[in-house]
């Protein structure tokens, strides 16, 4: 018979992960509830100004389906700036996000073109040090013996 007794180290180990992701899942419900009634007002705001009705299931799935895309482009943004090599997503992740919707693109790009103006120190970018162009390598200066 096989011992699946876990260990006292499993215990520690399993508890403060059980712990993180309680906690992980707590935060998740908390921003999805909130997203879920912006979504909720959203609607009923819309379907107000539009003078329509909108049935509360249908809200509800509406709302679900906004925060499952939200959810979907957030690790899309995380995967871009990772295989860019940076830790945290710039404004280029998120239109390159939208590069199947042409109007969407353009707006973003405009969008980011007028933050640009704004505020021109937004994106520094780190300098390299220059190479200065009288320096040469060492080895490089080897001169024959003759």
């Amino acid at each position: 018979m096989l011992n699946n007794s876990p260990t006292m180290e499993d215990l520690d180990g399993g508890m403060a992960s059980d712990v993180e992701r309680e906690e992980e899942e707590a935060v998740t419900d908390l921003l999805r509830d909130r997203f879920r009634l912006c979504t909720i007002s959203i609607a009923e705001g819309e379907a107000k100004q539009c003078g329509m009705e909108v049935s509360q299931p249908i809200i509800t799935c509406i709302s679900d389906l906004a925060f499952k895309f939200a959810e979907q482009l957030a690790k899309d943004l995380e995967l871009f700036a990772q295989h860019a090599g940076r830790k945290s997503v710039n404004m280029e992740d998120v239109i390159l996000s939208a590069h199947r919707n042409d109007h969407l693109a353009a707006s973003l790009r405009s969008f980011c073109n007028d933050l640009k103006t704004k505020e021109p120190n937004l994106e520094r970018k780190r300098k390299k040090n220059p190479r200065r162009e009288g320096r040469v390598a060492p080895d490089l200066l080897r001169t024959p013996d003759t």
